[in-house]
């Protein structure tokens, strides 16, 4: 993964129905982004052209209105693996909200540089 900011679109895999967006910052290993409702913090791994990493989404507003993929007030670790090109990524994750996992697929898209 080329360091840099990336848009991040997320869609619910395995029959479930919910989608997000925010941006995620891919920089020497470490991953850090995050959207209206949610932050990620973790670190990834690059082998070739793919990537494999884990990461914790914790929910920092809550609202009424919306209802954020992995929105409970506790923390969730995911794992994530994808294929990556100098533009883009695609990713897929397996998120463990309480008993239940929740299997998703993101594409990612870079926005800037980042040296």
């Amino acid at each position: 993964m080329k360091n840099g900011l990336y848009s991040i679109h997320v869609t619910l895999l395995d029959g479930r129905v919910g989608k997000g967006s925010g941006v995620v910052v891919f920089r020497d290993g470490k991953i850090v982004g995050g959207d209206a409702y949610l932050f990620y913090i973790g670190t990834y791994s690059v082998k070739d052209n793919t990537f494999k990493g884990e990461v914790l989404i914790q929910r920092h507003t809550s609202s009424p209105d919306a209802n954020p993929l992995f929105g409970g007030p506790s923390a969730v670790g995911v794992g994530v693996s994808g294929t990556f090109t100098d533009t883009r990524a695609e990713m897929t994750g397996t998120a463990l909200v309480g008993k239940a996992s929740q299997i998703f697929g993101a594409t990612l898209r870079r926005l800037a540089d980042l040296d």
